[in-house]
C-alpha cells in the first residue's frame, strides 16, 4: 500500500504540472486576433464565471457520487474540447460556448486532485505528510504556469493557435496519468447533507451576512479588490499587444509577475503582524488607487510598473483575506462561508468585466483603469472614514 501511496503521489503531481501548464495564458490576445472585441471578451470571462459559480457544487457532489478518477477525467475531456471550439470558433457564441466547457474543466478539477491524494494518505494513516503534498503542489504550479507562459509568449505573433493545441495535448497527457491513479477507499456511509447544495450555501449567506457586519464588509472589499486586479491582468495584455511588445518582452513581464506574486505571498505575515486590521487594508486601498490612476498620466514603463504593483496587490491580498476570514468564521461554517466569498467574486466579475472592456473601447485603458481608480479612491474614504 505504502508503494501505491507513493505512486499515486507522484502521479499526482504529474498531473498538476499538465493541468496548470499556463500555455493559454495569452488568451485576451488570442481571441483580439480572433477578432472579437473587448466587450465580447468580457462576455466570454463572465460566461466563464457564471458557469463556474453555477458548478461548483454540483461537482463536487459528482465527486462523491461517482469517484475522483472519472470527475478528474472528465474535467480534462473538457479542457480538450474548449481547445477544439477555441482552435475552430468562428463568432462569439462559439468563443462562448467554449468558455462554458473551461468554466467545467476548472470546476471538476478545483479540489479534487487534492482530495484524492488526501484520501491516499488516509489509506495509509499518513495524513501528516499532506501539508508538505500541498505546499509540494503549489510549487509545482507556480513553476508551470509561468514555463507555460514563457512558451506563449514566443508564439504570441501569429502563432497563437499552437498554445491551443498544447493545451489539448497536455490535458491528453494528464488523462494518461489519471488512468494510473488507484482510486482511494472513501467512506459512503455520510449521506449528503443541505450545505452539499446551491441552496443552503444561498440561505447560509443570507444568514451569516445580515448577522456579521464585519464578515460582510470583508467579502465585499476582497472581492471588489480581486477583480480589479484580475480585469487589469487580462486588459493590459490589448494594452501589450498596442504598443507593440515582442513576445519575449510579454512573456519577460509575465514571469516577472509570477515572481513577485510569490514574494507577495511570503510577506504577507510580516504585513499582518505589523498592522492591525483597519490600517492595512486602508492601506492596500491607497495604494491599489494611487496604481490605477497613474495609468492617466504614465508613459509605457510606468504602466508596466503599475501592471506589477497592481498583480503584487493582489497577490497579497488572498492570504491575508484567508487569514482575517478564520479569525472570524467557527470551523463549522468556513467550507460554506468562503464558498461565498467566491461568489461574490464570480458575481462582480460576471458584471464588470464585460463593463470594463467597453469602456476600454469607448475611452481608453487609461482612462477605464484611472476612472476606477477613482472610485476605489472615493469609496475607501467614505467606508473606511465611518470606522
Amino acid at each position: 500500500m505504502v508503494k501505491i501511496m507513493q505512486r499515486n503521489l507522484h502521479l499526482g503531481y504529474g498531473y498538476t504540472a499538465l493541468a496548470y501548464f499556463g500555455i493559454t495564458s495569452l488568451w485576451v490576445i488570442f481571441l483580439q486576433q480572433r477578432g472579437l472585441s473587448l466587450v465580447q471578451i468580457g462576455l466570454c470571462e463572465s460566461v466563464f464565471h457564471l458557469t463556474s459559480l453555477l458548478s461548483e457544487v454540483p461537482s463536487g457532489m459528482l465527486a462523491d457520487r461517482f469517484g475522483y478518477k472519472i470527475v478528474l477525467m472528465g474535467g480534462r475531456f473538457a479542457a480538450i474540447v474548449h481547445a477544439i471550439i477555441m482552435l475552430m470558433a468562428t463568432n462569439f457564441w462559439w468563443f462562448a460556448l467554449g468558455f462554458v466547457l473551461q468554466a467545467w474543466a476548472y470546476n471538476l478539477q478545483s479540489g479534487t486532485i487534492e482530495a484524492l491524494l488526501y484520501d491516499s494518505l488516509a489509506e495509509n494513516h499518513a495524513t501528516e505528510r499532506f501539508p508538505v503534498v500541498t505546499k509540494n503542489m503549489n510549487m509545482i504550479i507556480e513553476i508551470a504556469t509561468p514555463v507555460g507562459v514563457l512558451l506563449a509568449g514566443g508564439l504570441i505573433h501569429g502563432h497563437l493557435n499552437v498554445t491551443y493545441l498544447l493545451y489539448a495535448l497536455s490535458a491528453g497527457l494528464a488523462i494518461g496519468c489519471i488512468l494510473q491513479l488507484h482510486e482511494p477507499f472513501r467512506d459512503q456511509t455520510t449521506p449528503a447533507t443541505d450545505a452539499q447544495s446551491l441552496i443552503a450555501i444561498s440561505r447560509s449567506a443570507a444568514k451569516w451576512l445580515r448577522q456579521f457586519s464585519a464578515l460582510r464588509h470583508l467579502m465585499v472589499f476582497h472581492a471588489a479588490f480581486s477583480a480589479l486586479g484580475t480585469m487589469y491582468y487580462y486588459y493590459f495584455q490589448s494594452v501589450m499587444t498596442a504598443k507593440g511588445f515582442s513576445g519575449l518582452l510579454i512573456s519577460g513581464i509575465l514571469v516577472i509577475t509570477a515572481i513577485l506574486n510569490v514574494g507577495g505571498v511570503q510577506l504577507t505575515p510580516w504585513l499582518q503582524r505589523k498592522w492591525p486590521q483597519t490600517q492595512l487594508l486602508r492601506g492596500l486601498a491607497i495604494v491599489l488607487a494611487g496604481a490605477l490612476i497613474s495609468a492617466l498620466w504614465a508613459n509605457t514603463l510606468g504602466l508596466v510598473g503599475g501592471y506589477l504593483l497592481i498583480n503584487l496587490l493582489s497577490a497579497v491580498i488572498e492570504p491575508l483575506l484567508s487569514n482575517y476570514y478564520n479569525q472570524l468564521i467557527p470551523s463549522a461554517q468556513r467550507a460554506t462561508l468562503l464558498s461565498i466569498s467566491s461568489m461574490i467574486f464570480s458575481l462582480m466579475m460576471v458584471v464588470l468585466f464585460p463593463v470594463m472592456g467597453w469602456l476600454v473601447e469607448q475611452s481608453s485603458f487609461a482612462v477605464a483603469f484611472g476612472g476606477a481608480g477613482v472610485v476605489v479612491l472615493i469609496c475607501g474614504w467614505l467606508v473606511f472614514h465611518r470606522q
